[in-house]
């Protein structure tokens, strides 16, 4: 799995370890939720302030 962060629109580069752990974290609690494809392609989330 391959995480892209963006912060304002500019890329933040991330070392293996944050990838591998965003990328766990936010699959799993995806794939928790009722419903959702466990064969999914890209999950999208945006977060404003």
């Amino acid at each position: 799995m391959d995480v892209q962060l963006l912060v304002d629109g500019e890329e933040i580069s991330l070392n293996e370890f944050v990838n591998r752990i965003l990328a766990g974290m936010i699959s799993g609690a995806v794939i928790s939720l009722r419903d959702i494809n466990k064969d999914w392609k890209k999950i999208l989330i945006e977060v404003s302030k």
